[in-house]
C-alpha cells in the first residue's frame, strides 16, 4: 500500500488530476502569485484551497501547520483550523468493505454492528460493534478507493513541488521535495492499519505495568491493512470529563506528563497526537489512550541526543545544546554553524528570561527548529512530531488544567529517569557493552586496516615512487591510533565502573582496566618515540 510513487512513470495517469488542482490554484492566487502577477494568497485563501482539494492535500495543510519553522505565524495558525472531518460512508459501503476485507459476511463476525459511526474521519470512521464471542469492540473502517487516491494525488503533489524548485528559487530554501517525501511516509503509516495495531501492541506491552493507563487490546482476527478492530473504550472524552470532576484533573494531567516522558525516553516511543478526543477517562479513573495511527518512534541515539539537549537547554549552554540538535539531524548538509550557535544563544537566553511556570517545552523544541531550519539544518520528522505532541499535550493542559504546575512535574519526571539513566544496573549494562565492542574493535581493526593498506598497495597508485614509504608510514600511524583509541576505551570503561555505586568485582575491574589501558598507552608512545628516534 505504499503511497510514494515515481513521479516520472506516474505523472501521465495523474496528468487529468494536475489540470485539476491547476485549476484550484489559480483560482485560489497561487499560481498569479508564483509567476510574480498579484500577491500571496491570504492564510485563509490557502485553507480554503487545500480543502477543496481534498485528502491528500488537506492532510498535507496539517502537516504545514505543525512546521512553524517554515511558514509565518499566520499561516499555521490558519491551516490548525483545517478540519479532518468528511461526511460517514454509507453503511451499504461500510458492510462491503469490511467483508471484502475479512473475508466473512458481516453477521458471521458480529452478533451486532451500529449503522450510524461514532466518528468519521478523512481516512477511516468508527463504529462500535459486538463480536460473536460478546466482546464488545470499536471498528475502524477505512474508507474505499482511499489508497488509489492517495497514489494519483501524491504523485501529482511530488510533481508540482519539483517542477515548482525549478521554475522558482524562492521556494527552494523551504526544501519541499524533502518535506513531500517524508509527509509521504507519514501518510502511509496512517492508512496501513497493521502497523497501527503493531503500534498498539508495542504500547500495551510497553506500559503494562503503568498503573493508571489503559489501552484497548486488538482483535487480530477482526483486523488488516484497512479494518482494525479494537476492545471498545467505555470511558468518555478527557475535556467532558474534566467539567465533571474538576478537582481529579491535576491527577490526570501528571499521568500525562509520567507517560509521554517515559515512553520517549525508556522504549522510544510517543503518540503524537494526544488531542482530547483521543485521551478518555475510564469509569475507575484510569485513562484510556486511543488512535495510534500518527505515533513517533525514536532510536536510541536520538533519545541520548535528545537527553543532551534538554540538558543542555535547562543549564543554557548554547555550545553543548547546538551539537546535541545536530547529533538528532545528521542529513543536514551546508550548515552555518557559527549563525546556529547565535540562534540557540538568543533561544535559551529567552528561555532564562522566562518565568519557569510558564516555560512550554514544545515552544523551545519549536524555536530550535526554526533556529535550525534558518541555517540549514534538515529538521527530522521525528524531532519535528515530537515537538508537535509537547505542544498538544501542553495546549491541553492550559485548557482543563490550567493552575496545574506543569512544569514541576516536568522536572520531577525527569529527574527521575535521568536518576534511571545512571543507575547501577544500566552502568553496568553500558559497560558490558562497551567492552563488548571494544573487543570486536580490536579483534577486527588489524585486520580491517592490513585490507586497506593491500588495496591502496595493489592500486595504480601504489607503483608511484615513494608511495610504499608513505604507505608504511600511514600504517603505523593507523596502528597507533587503533592501540590509542582501543586503550583509551579501557580507561573510559574502568573509570566508569570506578565512579559506580557498585563495589566488589567491579572495582577490581575498574582498576585493572584503568591499569591495563595506561600502561599501553605508555608503552605504544615508548615504542612510537623509540622508532621515530631511530630513524633520525
Amino acid at each position: 500500500m505504499a503511497v510514494l510513487i515515481n513521479i516520472e512513470t506516474t505523472k501521465m495517469r495523474a496528468l487529468p488530476r494536475l489540470v485539476q488542482i491547476m485549476r484550484v490554484l489559480a483560482k485560489h492566487k497561487f499560481l498569479g502569485a508564483l509567476f510574480g502577477r498579484g500577491h500571496w494568497p491570504t492564510p485563509k485563501e490557502v485553507r480554503e484551497a487545500l480543502e477543496e482539494l481534498g485528502v491528500v492535500f488537506l492532510k498535507f495543510g496539517q502537516v504545514l501547520a505543525m512546521r512553524r519553522d517554515l511558514l509565518p505565524a499566520a499561516y499555521t495558525r490558519e491551516l490548525e483550523q483545517l478540519h479532518d472531518q468528511l461526511p460517514a460512508m454509507s453503511f451499504a459501503a461500510v458492510r462491503t468493505k469490511v467483508e471484502s476485507e475479512l473475508g466473512a459476511p458481516l453477521k458471521s463476525l458480529f452478533s451486532s454492528f451500529a449503522e450510524i459511526p461514532i466518528g468519521s474521519a478523512t481516512i477511516a470512521q468508527v463504529h462500535e460493534a459486538i463480536l460473536i464471542d460478546g466482546r464488545h469492540v470499536a471498528v475502524k473502517v477505512q474508507r474505499p478507493g482511499l489508497i488509489a487516491k492517495i497514489a494519483t494525488d501524491m504523485a501529482a503533489l511530488n510533481y508540482l513541488v519539483a517542477l515548482g524548485q525549478r521554475l522558482f528559487p524562492r521556494l527552494r530554501p523551504l526544501t519541499l521535495p524533502i518535506v513531500v517525501r517524508e509527509f509521504g511516509i507519514s501518510l502511509n503509516r496512517e492508512t496501513d492499519f497493521i502497523r497501527e495495531a503493531h503500534s498498539v501492541i508495542l504500547y500495551r506491552t510497553a506500559m503494562a505495568d503503568f498503573p493508571d493507563l489503559w489501552i484497548p487490546d486488538v482483535v487480530t482476527e477482526c483486523s488488516n491493512g484497512a479494518v482494525l478492530t479494537l476492545e471498545f473504550s467505555p470511558g468518555e472524552r478527557i475535556d467532558y470529563y474534566a467539567k465533571k470532576h474538576p478537582n481529579e484533573m491535576a491527577r490526570s494531567m501528571n499521568t500525562l506528563i509520567t507517560l509521554m516522558l517515559q515512553t520517549i525516553f525508556e522504549e522510544g516511543l510517543f503518540h503524537a497526537d494526544p488531542h482530547p478526543g483521543n485521551v478518555f477517562v475510564l469509569p475507575d479513573g484510569r485513562l484510556s489512550l486511543l488512535d495510534f495511527g500518527n505515533t513517533g518512534e525514536l532510536d536510541e541515539p536520538m533519545r541520548e541526543s535528545l537527553t543532551l539537549l534538554l540538558g543542555a537547554v535547562v543549564n543554557g549552554d548554547a555550545r553543548a545544546a547546538t551539537e546535541a540538535y545536530l547529533e538528532m539531524a545528521p542529513g543536514s548538509e551546508n550548515v552555518d554553524r557559527s549563525a546556529l550557535l547565535a540562534d540557540i544563544k538568543t533561544v535559551l537566553y529567552a528561555i532564562r528570561r522566562t518565568n519557569l511556570a510558564n516555560v512550554s517545552v514544545g515552544d523551545a523544541f519549536e524555536s530550535l527548529l526554526r533556529a535550525g531550519s534558518r541555517n540549514g539544518v534538515h529538521n527530522p520528522a521525528e524531532f519535528v512530531l515530537l515537538a508537535r505532541a509537547f505542544i498538544i499535550l501542553e495546549s491541553m493542559i492550559a485548557k482543563l488544567a490550567p493552575e496545574h504546575n506543569y512544569m514541576g512535574s516536568f522536572r520531577e519526571e525527569i529527574s527521575r529517569l535521568t536518576a534511571l539513566h545512571f543507575s547501577p544496573e544500566r552502568l553496568k549494562g553500558n559497560t558490558v557493552k562497551l567492552a563488548r565492542d571494544m573487543e570486536r574493535f580490536i579483534m577486527d581493526a588489524p585486520g580491517d586496516t592490513r585490507r586497506v593498506l593491500r588495496r591502496i598497495a595493489e592500486g595504480d597508485l601504489g607503483r608511484l615512487p615513494g608511495l610504499e614509504a608513505l604507505g608504511g608510514r600511514f600504517s603505523r600511524n593507523l596502528e597507533r591510533l587503533t592501540s590509542a583509541i582501543a586503550f583509551a576505551a579501557l580507561v573510559i570503561g574502568g573509570s566508569m565502573l570506578l565512579l559506580s555505586p557498585m563495589a566488589g568485582w567491579h572495582h577490581v575491574l575498574g582498576e585493572t582496566m584503568v591499569v591495563f589501558g595506561v600502561a599501553g598507552m605508555v608503552v605504544t608512545a615508548i615504542a612510537a618515540w623509540r622508532h621515530d628516534y631511530g630513524q633520525r
